[in-house]
């Protein structure tokens, strides 16, 4: 009796200790509770959680948009056979025409041939950024209607199909600017607060003289002696964006590089590169990621700002400071101003939203409040 009283008695005690700790992991991967707690501190601020989801979701659907918006039809079946001109280029002389040119999908007589033998399936909207539609019942621009839904642009051309294009140009230019300019603005930063001396004096020298150069009136000299595009524009940005995070970096390097996990890495004859990239960048970079949603938030304001002003994306090219601009020049259509006004307003204010919830993730005295009430 007295041993069956002492095995449900141990029983217990030796299965607790068996039993391991779950693993904290995030997207399949193993995380630190460290991480965990700022994850949770990201997802308590709602507005911002429910902001990164929405410009997910826009920004996913804004990648396909030659499959949303497009003059040409996603899938066709002519004569019994199928066709993808989405995808490629049919001649006329294929269903019926006269022309050994790619087919104008849009002529009522193309699309008459077509549809006398088979059958065609159009985009949501079947407009491209750079379509103009002849068949427009008012002069350009037109107000709103079935087949634009926003109306037409002073070139006829749809406003939704320039609105889904020009918000993924304004988000890629922004994501890649902001990408570049921060590996530079990162190692330089790295550099003078990890030296100091004379390379951090120079340094800061050089920052203040680049900084205060006349960075619209070098666009407009530089516009002007070359045809400005994506990757053009991007460098020249670039050259003057990167000091954003200097700042910041320097600040943490020069803060860590005397501490005694570093001094310890000195003594034991570890490089200064390695000390760099291993021991004080991580820690440098929880004050610079709480930047970045602000950075990018700066790259869409000057990419706005160069459209708006003419100096930025050469026509026909779809951006929204081009279709700003056109709403400034035809008052007489608001659709063009407010559309282009609304879709800024909505993709600045998602990206604030969610560089305050990532503000609030890596707030220090947050996740040692929450440490210490779990562990109380």
């Amino acid at each position: 009796m007295s041993e069956a009283v002492h095995t449900e008695k141990t029983e217990p005690r030796f299965a607790s200790v068996l039993v391991p700790e779950a693993e904290d992991r995030f997207v399949g991967m193993s995380i630190s509770k460290l991480t965990r707690r700022r994850l949770q501190n990201f997802k308590a601020n709602r507005r911002g959680y429910w902001s990164l989801w929405i410009f997910l979701v826009l920004f996913g659907l804004s990648l396909p948009a030659e499959f949303i918006a497009n003059d040409r039809p996603l899938l066709m079946s002519y004569n019994g056979s199928l066709y993808f001109p989405i995808l490629k280029a049919y001649p006329e002389t294929t269903f019926g025409g006269d022309f050994e040119t790619e087919a104008e999908y849009r002529d009522a007589f193309v699309i008459e041939m077509i549809e006398k033998d088979g059958w065609i399936v159009w985009p949501l909207v079947p407009y491209r950024y750079d379509t103009v539609n002849y068949n427009s019942k008012e002069p350009a621009p037109a107000r709103p209607s079935w087949d634009n839904l926003l109306g037409t642009d002073d070139q006829a051309r749809d406003v939704v199909s320039r609105l889904i294009y020009g918000f993924r140009l304004s988000v890629v230019f922004a994501l890649v600017l902001t990408l570049f300019s921060s590996v530079v603005g990162i190692a330089a930063g790295a550099v003078q607060g990890y030296f100091g001396g004379w390379v951090d004096l120079i340094f800061q020298r050089f920052i203040e003289i680049w900084a205060g150069l006349p960075t619209l009136f070098i666009l407009i000299i530089l516009s002007s002696v070359i045809y400005p595009t994506f990757w053009s524009l991007l460098l020249i940005m670039m050259c003057f964006s990167w000091m954003r995070l200097v700042g910041v970096v320097r600040a943490e390097f020069l803060r860590a590089r005397n501490f005694d996990f570093v001094r310890a890495a000195r003594a034991l004859g570890v490089n200064d590169v390695t000390i760099m990239w291993r021991h004080v960048l991580p820690n440098a970079m929880v004050a610079t990621l709480t930047f970045l949603p602000f950075v990018l938030v700066g790259a869409v304001t000057v990419l706005t700002s160069l459209d708006f002003l003419g100096f930025g994306m050469p026509p026909p090219s779809p951006s929204l400071g081009e279709l700003l601009n056109q709403g400034k020049r035809n008052l007489q259509a608001p659709w063009l101003g407010l559309s282009g006004f609304f879709v800024l307003a909505i993709l600045m204010s998602l990206l604030v939203f969610v560089g305050e919830a990532v503000r609030d993730a890596f707030d220090v005295r947050k996740t040692l409040s929450q440490t210490e009430g779990g562990e109380s």
